[in-house]
């Protein structure tokens, strides 16, 4: 009995920190040089990068084992602590603007940047309210979008269009699995659309980032400049790259190629067979989380679930559309690879979590425990 208790699917782990040693190795490769000139370490952003791994591996095994009964109890203080976090960036003393943007927290000894914690924060707070209420009605699903419309109002007062576009996404995702009613989800998603085409086009850098991407090379030293660095990065890696370690973009000519842009790198080095190896890695996360989620042995673990993976697939949709041209530049880290330890611990945390499902799913089958006969209240 104790052997099946411990008895889960750990895959979900392993690949997870496969693909994080693989962000370490083309961190390391994409940044050494301007590490080495900007800040006198080519190491720099290996070593925060490994120490966020290491504690992220921590907290993954945490979030394995801890009872999700109580995650379901303490889901409206993990979201207010979520909204106290993206507030705080706004105070002078402790949020950090970069590049006119306010999404960092200085904590002293490190920084973080709670939008990475409040993705999760609001997935957590949804799936409790939908398992509790479900999503059938207008009024439930109001609730459940001023859940979601909270975070997201926050985000884009930072201002992060990116991390707000995913966080709306999922939001949609999670209640269209939660039974919404498809009239419910057009009245209340029409207005929400609306309303980002007019954010967009609200801010003159967000229409000239459109307009990059519709001809980037009408800007090739300003707006335009990041894409085109990214085409010559993928062209030139072709199908099986110029080797590990001899990208030519990561010489100052791509910005943010660490970070948001890694993927390029990982294009230009092992070519577009690596590329795809990394794309399978993610997929192979994603089918097992709708697995997961699909035989979850309740509604809150199974929206758990779903959130999780829903995020996981968004932003490495994004990050990978973005890299590739499909759609306008915006700042988003692909999950796992990127340098920044905020994204890289909030995702091994979530891993844990569905892992923790998963784990919770085959107690149930082992005890004949099924908690999806418990409706919620109409």
């Amino acid at each position: 009995m104790k052997r099946k208790i411990i008895d889960f699917d750990i895959s979900l782990g392993l690949v997870a920190i496969l693909l994080s040693a693989i962000g370490l190795v083309f961190i390391y490769s994409a940044s050494s040089y301007s590490a080495e000139v900007q800040l006198g370490d080519s190491f720099h952003y290996v070593k925060t990068q490994g120490l966020a791994l290491f504690v992220g591996v921590l907290f993954m095994a945490g979030m394995t084992f801890v009872d999700l009964r109580k995650v379901k109890k303490v889901a409206l203080p993990i979201y207010i602590v979520s909204l106290v976090l993206l507030t705080l960036v706004f105070v002078p003393v402790l949020g950090v603007e970069s590049y006119g943007a306010k999404r960092w927290l200085n904590l002293g000894f490190f920084t973080i940047q709670p939008s990475e914690y409040a993705k999760f924060g609001m997935v957590i707070m949804l799936a409790k309210v939908m398992a509790d209420k479900g999503a059938d009605t207008f009024l439930k699903l109001m609730l459940l979008f001023l859940i979601g419309g909270a975070v997201a109002l926050l985000l884009i007062l930072e201002p992060n269009m990116s991390i707000t576009i995913c966080v709306v996404l999922v939001l949609v995702l999670m209640i269209f699995v939660g039974g919404a009613k498809f009239k419910h989800l057009i009245a209340i998603g029409l207005p929400v659309l609306a309303a980002g085409v007019a954010l967009i086009f609200s801010e003159p850098y967000r229409i000239r980032r459109l307009l990059a991407f519709v001809d980037p090379w009408a800007s090739p030293l300003d707006e335009g400049y990041q894409l085109i660095q990214s085409y010559y990065a993928l062209g030139s890696g072709g199908l099986f790259g110029v080797g590990i370690g001899n990208s030519r973009q990561k010489y100052l000519f791509l910005p943010f190629a660490e970070s948001d842009f890694i993927l390029s790198v990982i294009g230009e080095e092992i070519g577009f067979v690596g590329i795809l190896l990394v794309v399978a890695l993610f997929l192979f996360i994603v089918v097992k989380g709708w697995m997961v989620a699909v035989r979850a042995k309740d509604r809150f673990s199974s929206y758990l679930a779903t959130g999780i993976t829903a995020v996981l697939a968004v932003q490495t949709a994004l990050n990978i559309a973005v890299v590739c041209g499909a759609i306008p530049p915006t700042g988003l880290p692909l999950p796992f690879v990127s340098a920044g330890g905020s994204s890289l611990v909030a995702y091994l945390m979530a891993i844990g979590l569905l892992m923790n499902v998963s784990r919770q799913s085959k107690i149930g089958n082992l005890v004949g425990v099924n908690n999806w006969e418990l409706s919620y209240e109409k």
